[in-house]
């Protein structure tokens, strides 16, 4: 499901052109879901510009234009099980704030992904995120400019199911236990990044579903 979802993210990032709205992208990412076998999109959050800044989505139409900073999150199911993945990336040219920006959403990542260790608690995944903020020089306690939301939640049957990494939940990690990996650094009434992707727990510790983009140049690895 999840490699079904990041070819639907590769096409997606090649068909875009200016004057495009949102609603066309989100109609070609369910074509393009059920093209890899799919029953279409479970979900799909497409955001432009200013609108990136805003976790889960605006209420009114968009519309690309050239230089705007893209955010697109989508999954589908296959056979009873979730996918999730989001990739932000510039439709053009990044300004040096976004490309920082996306540099520190990528570390915040790395920084969770490498505190995923069995026995550990799910909480402490969050902190290792919080400590990153603060190293960064961004508001470390689910304020902004920063994190304001948990690093991510566990995947399954159900798209968002317990344990969640976040502050307060105590939960020891074990082998077989998904999450996704979602800081989601917020720049206020600018842009946001959010680059998901999830791991699974072993006993030799977590191993990513998919592999995260390498550079907000290279947003799908492909480079």
């Amino acid at each position: 499901a999840m490699d079904m979802t990041m070819a639907v993210h590769r096409a997606t990032g090649a068909m875009l052109h200016e004057g495009i709205t949102a609603s066309e992208v989100r109609a070609f990412i369910d074509k393009a879901h059920r093209k890899v076998g799919a029953s279409g999109s479970f979900f799909c959050i497409v955001l432009f510009g200013k609108g990136t800044s805003y976790p889960h989505g605006v209420n009114y139409e968009q519309r690309l234009e050239k230089d705007d900073w893209v955010l697109i999150d989508t999954g589908c199911k296959l056979h009873g099980y979730h996918s999730d993945i989001t990739r932000t990336y510039a439709f053009g040219t990044a300004t040096e704030e976004q490309e920082q920006f996306w540099q520190h959403e990528r570390d915040l990542q790395q920084a969770a992904f490498d505190a995923a260790r069995v026995g550990k608690t799910c909480e402490s995944v969050d902190d290792a995120v919080r400590a990153k903020l603060k190293e960064l020089g961004l508001k470390a306690d689910y304020q902004l400019p920063g994190v304001p939301h948990r690093t991510g939640h566990g995947i399954g049957m159900d798209l968002h199911e317990w344990p969640y990494l976040v502050g307060g939940d105590k939960t020891k990690l074990a082998p077989g236990m998904c999450f996704s990996n979602e800081p989601m650094v917020i720049n206020p009434e600018k842009f946001g990044v959010r680059l998901e992707d999830h791991f699974y727990m072993s006993e030799e510790g977590a191993f990513w579903f998919t592999e995260p983009s390498r550079s907000v140049d290279d947003p799908f690895n492909l480079l």
